[in-house]
């Protein structure tokens, strides 16, 4: 493992996993009577409550009970300054020590737009995103954006919307798109999806994958919403929904389709890290895959995308599923290089009576201990997981 140069200048932090909510996109959330949506209910404790967004089929149940009873607890995520406000995003950076940040709208982006609205609203919250950026940029910290595109538009809004990213002066903070699982509907291995992929590899931009669907709810048996809070769609649904739906590109043939495109995978590729041997192993194993030749000693395997098309933000709370993902992107040096720093805000935030949101965050601190433990405090390894990777790949120099 490289030892750190004492010399060399202080590394930036960068962080690519961040997201915010623009109030116009409250707003349209604050509208709809069917999920997604935001709802606001009163509080005894205080005066002005937080909205709240309901995200998930499982918080149905709650969501029925809080509006029949006053006293019921109050389903979703509390949307406070920390979803919306721009200052506190610079507060949160300065706090954490980071010095980049890539901001995305977080699920449900606008796959639940209809399609006569979706590309005008895209172009209003990407438009937000930009001003976001170009207004609170300054020579310590530095804001850039994953875009949003209109999915439930006709695909050739969508790849209008793609050739405007792109296009010399429109959005010059824009480093990629940020994409959910469904992708136009039917998941990201449909072939309808080949042009955008082929028009986001040709115009350079990577795309962020995040899910947001998660597993039906019945997998997590009728006792979930009620006892197990939020845990088991969150650190089990949703890493396999990212699982799935990388597999089902790979299955597809899209890499190879498209083999510029590129592609970051939240939560460090959800379960892809532990799982891709046995993947490979079912592929090979499986008799129609063989009988249509598609494991002929042509095929790239799974760890070959991996390792090739692929990047892994180091969102793991733990050395050992960080260790994973090095291993699974190459190992050491080469391993090192694929996997990009994230905190995930403003999810995950502290929790209880005690809960300081201005101050330091602990699912912050787990991830900055993980890179530390996995790889060596200060060295080479950390420090291109912590910003050199993500300043490399997504072009943050300008």
């Amino acid at each position: 493992m490289a030892q750190p140069d004492e010399s060399r200048t202080k590394p930036k932090v960068v962080d690519i996993h961040t997201h915010m909510y623009p109030p116009e996109y409250i707003s349209i959330l604050s509208s709809r009577t069917e999920i997604p949506l935001v709802r606001t209910f009163p509080s005894p404790s205080s005066p002005d409550p937080d909205p709240r967004l309901i995200l998930l089929e499982a918080e149905l149940p709650a969501l029925e009970k809080a509006l029949q009873d006053p006293s019921a607890p109050i389903p979703g995520r509390p949307l406070t300054k920390h979803f919306t406000s721009l200052p506190q995003k610079m507060h949160f950076m300065s706090t954490h020590g980071i010095d980049i940040s890539v901001l995305s709208l977080a699920n449900p982006w606008l796959d639940f737009l209809p399609a006569s609205e979706a590309g005008a609203i895209a172009e209003r919250i990407n438009a937000s995103f930009e001003e976001m950026c170009s207004s609170s940029s300054s020579k310590e910290q530095k804001l850039y954006f994953f875009a949003t595109l209109p999915l439930t538009s006709p695909t050739e809004t969508i790849l209008s919307c793609i050739a405007h990213l792109s296009s010399s002066g429109s959005l010059p903070h824009c480093r990629g798109v940020i994409l959910g699982t469904s992708g136009l509907g039917s998941g990201l291995d449909d072939p309808a999806l080949l042009p955008i992929f082929h028009a986001l590899a040709a115009h350079n931009l990577p795309v962020f994958l995040h899910p947001h669907y998660g597993l039906p709810s019945a997998v997590y048996g009728p006792r979930a919403g009620e006892e197990y809070g939020h845990v088991l769609p969150l650190a089990l649904g949703f890493p396999m929904e990212t699982t799935i739906a990388l597999v089902r590109m790979y299955l597809a043939g899209v890499f190879d389709a498209v083999p510029g495109l590129r592609m970051i995978l939240a939560h460090s590729g959800g379960t892809l890290p532990f799982l891709a041997g046995r993947i490979e192993s079912c592929v090979l194993h499986d008799e129609r895959l063989v009988k249509e030749g598609k494991t002929a000693a042509r095929r790239r395997s799974v760890w070959e995308v991996l390792r090739s098309q692929v990047y892994l933000d180091a969102v793991v709370y733990s050395e050992v599923g960080l260790k994973a993902a090095v291993d699974a992107s190459g190992g050491g040096r080469e391993g090192a290089e694929r996997l990009m720093f994230g905190t995930d805000h403003p999810f995950f935030p502290p929790v209880g009576e005690e809960g300081d949101r201005d101050g330091e965050w602990e699912s912050v601190r787990l991830n900055v201990e993980a890179v530390k433990r996995a790889l060596g405090e200060q060295s080479e390894e950390a420090e291109l997981v912590m910003g050199g990777n993500a300043m490399r790949v997504l072009r943050l120099f300008d």
